[in-house]
């Protein structure tokens, strides 16, 4: 595969976005009547626990995602700095879809979110380290992160006199369960083994292709 392939796609990559932002909203939130009256720390708790497990043990594919940023570097800064550009961005939309301001259909989200995990995973084994193009598209696919979660929270819905509550209770539940796949690969995998020699041959292409082929599976299936 040429290098520049990558940086080509980029130009790619906000057509895409911004034809999902720009999708006709096809449906508000849902309300969650039976939490309007519950006490806050309740609301706070039953979204927190909710956020969570969208992630562990339920978001399989958002766990691919999330190991696939793990693999580009063994600095834990570089893994970092893709995990907060991509929390910033479904943070954004996933605000932003709850109240009806930007919503894409499920059947375009989430074949973009398997292709995301494809194109990551690729990314790893043709970059060494991080490239600014990089920081950009998990950002870019980090916004239609955003709109798979809204889908997911729109099946549950939200209190209308807590809103926000819920929101950032659900993204800090998400936020958590990114965390702790972070440190399980980064304590199991690359603290261990991300210095040695064979550590991009034995384990970062393997498991990128692995990662790419489930992922390409699930695109294909998707869109069928």
């Amino acid at each position: 595969m040429n290098k520049k392939q990558p940086a080509n796609f980029l130009y790619h990559i906000p057509c895409i976005v911004l034809l999902l932002l720009l999708s006709p909203a096809v449906f508000a939130h849902t309300i969650n009547y039976a939490l309007e009256k519950a006490p806050t720390e309740n609301v706070i708790w039953y979204y927190l626990k909710l956020g969570y497990s969208h992630i562990l043990p339920q978001g399989f594919d958002h766990i691919l995602f999330v190991i696939s940023l793990c693999l580009l570097s063994n600095k834990i800064k570089v893994i970092f700095w893709q995990a907060t550009a991509f929390t910033v961005a479904h943070s954004i939309t996933l605000a932003l879809s709850m109240k009806s301001i930007i919503i894409a259909p499920s059947a375009v989200v989430e074949p973009i979110i398997s292709l995301s995990i494809v194109f990551v995973a690729l990314e790893n084994m043709l970059l060494t380290e991080l490239k600014p193009w990089r920081i950009m598209l998990v950002f870019m696919f980090g916004l239609v992160h955003g709109l798979g979660f809204a889908s997911a929270l729109n099946e549950i819905g939200l209190p209308r006199n807590k809103f926000a509550t819920s929101i950032l209770s659900f993204n800090l539940g998400v936020e958590l369960g990114q965390i702790t796949i972070i440190l399980l690969v980064f304590g199991l995998i690359v603290s261990r083994f991300g210095k040695k020699p064979w550590y991009r041959k034995r384990i970062v292409y393997p498991l990128s292709i692995a990662i790419a082929l489930v992922a390409a599976f699930w695109t294909i299936q998707r869109i069928a």
